[in-house]
């Protein structure tokens, strides 16, 4: 199924989840903020929250530094 993520086109499999497309793109380990479609999904809500098509996906990644 096709999604929007960060403005780019995506091909997930169906009953992805916010887990599932962090782990794809190499963020499982990172901290990072997630929108879907206009709606921040909380870190303990994302092995749960399931893609769905059309979705529109935001992923901002902390940076940290001193």
């Amino acid at each position: 199924m096709e999604i929007q993520l960060n403005g780019q086109r995506r091909i997930v499999d169906a009953g992805s989840s916010l887990s599932d497309l962090l782990q794809s793109e190499g963020l499982a380990e990172r901290r990072v903020a997630i929108e879907v479609n206009g709606e921040i999904v909380p870190r303990g809500l994302h092995a749960s929250q399931r893609l769905q098509a059309g979705d529109q996906i935001e992923i901002v990644h902390a940076l940290g530094g001193g």
